[in-house]
């Protein structure tokens, strides 16, 4: 969306976008569960070039996130370039012209000079393969999938699964159920979310001022920059950061054996820290139950775990995130000489700056591999890296060159640095993530100053790439 923007003011008004639902919005139009909201403060996560003043709450709920983003296609009469329920299959470089064919489920083909993906890292649900879970009777699904018509009134639930999406719906289901079991592999780092609603006074102010808006926006993206500081230079910093999380758990569990349960075994930062005001007391209510013990099997009616205790459910929910490590997945992608992209990735997905693939041209990834941030919004790596594919496309359209493609040494160079530099950090060892693939690869997490990628995505350094 943020692309198709960009081109248009860019006057590139030749581009297609498919989008494999019926309608935009993305992360926010499928993640539809109760209490599903943003961690990253509105205003820092919305784009600098479409800024919203009336953001009810400090940080976007569901509705009102994806309220901005068909504000957003509207106004910038991106539905004409939109082609929806096209979920691409497959794309292929055909050497003869330089373009790329792309097809779509349907059978559908396109062609075009350039190709961009933009499917990001969390939009395929996770779901483990737990035995007997194919005989259970009841209902089961994915928080991202959620079955809005099901009434949760007395039914007895499971959800399987402690991260950034349960810890939002458990406190919204706690008092409807009339037993809730939280299955948890390893406890999160939940922290309080400062939230808040923003005043009619305040929301006025920066409607009116936009000065005042782009300050806002800037202190809070400064806040969050300082947040680095603990994960990249100063470690002794996340000691304040584990005290918060203490003084949290005590203040939201009472009682003491619980509280032991969902103390973390890992150290801070190896997974993304959460934010919940009310997950703990959800947690400490009579009706819910924390089971660490693993799942042996599911059952027609029953959930046994590895301690030979049955558990009656009717309704079991995944908790269990996304697949963020399969890049792309499940597109083929082809490039020069017949090379395959999951093949090429198979030990992890790489790239240039997270965006360029050497053996691919005319090919750009937004959120590509080692681009996710874990203190800060991610919508600012996005805008750095619109620019800098508006830029290459720009060139391609208006210089008359026929292909660009980043130099495998470039490359290469780039990604030895940068799983050097994740090496000493904290995102890369010390428990399992799903910023790791299975073979322990940091494939997500961009290692330094969300500042750093900013200055290095500048502008296109040209002798980086092969101009054909």
């Amino acid at each position: 969306m943020g692309l198709g923007i960009k081109l248009k003011a860019s006057r590139l008004n030749d581009f297609v976008i498919l989008e494999k639902s019926d309608s935009a919005g993305g992360v926010w139009r499928d993640n539809r569960y109760p209490g599903a909201a943003c961690d990253v403060p509105s205003h820092l996560y919305s784009f600098s070039f479409e800024p919203r003043a009336d953001w009810p709450h400090k940080y976007g709920h569901q509705a009102d996130i994806l309220a901005y983003l068909t504000h957003c296609t509207r106004k910038h009469k991106l539905e004409p370039h939109i082609r929806f329920r096209a979920e691409v299959s497959s794309a292929r470089w055909d050497e003869a012209s330089s373009h790329w064919i792309v097809q779509t489920s349907d059978g559908h083909l396109y062609e075009a000079q350039s190709l961009i993906t933009a499917t990001g890292q969390l939009n395929r649900p996770y779901c483990p393969s737990l035995p007997g879970l194919e005989n259970f009777a009841g209902v089961a699904f994915h928080s991202a999938e959620w079955r809005q018509d099901y009434d949760f009134s007395g039914k007895r639930v499971a959800v399987i699964g402690t991260g950034a999406s349960a810890i939002q719906f458990v406190p919204a289901i706690a008092p409807l159920v009339s037993k809730l079991y939280v299955f948890q592999r390893s406890a999160p780092y939940v922290l309080p979310k400062p939230d808040k609603t923003y005043p009619r006074w305040q929301r006025m102010v920066f409607a009116r001022f936009a000065g005042v808006l782009r300050l806002s926006r800037l202190l809070v993206y400064l806040r969050h920059e300082m947040r680095a500081f603990a994960f990249i230079t100063w470690r002794a910093a996340l000691r304040i950061k584990r005290w918060a999380f203490f003084r949290h758990l005590r203040r939201g569990v009472k009682n003491p054996e619980l509280r032991e349960r969902l103390i973390p075994n890992y150290r801070m930062g190896c997974k993304r820290i959460l934010l919940s005001n009310d997950f703990y007391p959800a947690m400490d209510r009579p009706n819910v139950e924390l089971v660490t013990e693993p799942i042996e099997e599911i059952r027609p009616d029953t959930i046994l775990t590895t301690n030979a205790t049955e558990r009656k459910l009717d309704c079991i929910i995944f908790g269990t995130g996304f697949a963020a490590t399969d890049f792309l997945a499940p597109m083929k992608i082809i490039g020069l000489r017949g090379q395959d992209l999951n093949r090429c990735w198979r030990d992890g997905a790489q790239a240039h700056l997270g965006m360029t693939v050497a053996g691919f041209p005319n090919f750009f990834m937004l959120y590509g591999p080692n681009t996710n941030l874990a203190h800060n919004s991610i919508v600012y790596m996005i805008e750095n890296q619109i620019r800098y594919v508006v830029a290459c496309l720009a060139r391609l359209c208006r210089d008359e060159i026929r292909t660009l493609e980043i130099k495998k040494a470039i490359q290469d160079r780039f990604n030895a640095r940068l799983q050097k530099r994740l090496q000493k950090g904290q995102w890369s060892k010390g428990c399992t993530s799903w910023y790791l693939t299975a073979t322990g690869r940091n494939a997500t997490n961009w290692p330094g100053y969300s500042f750093e990628y900013r200055l290095k995505t500048h502008a296109p350094n040209w002798a980086d790439y092969a101009v054909g």
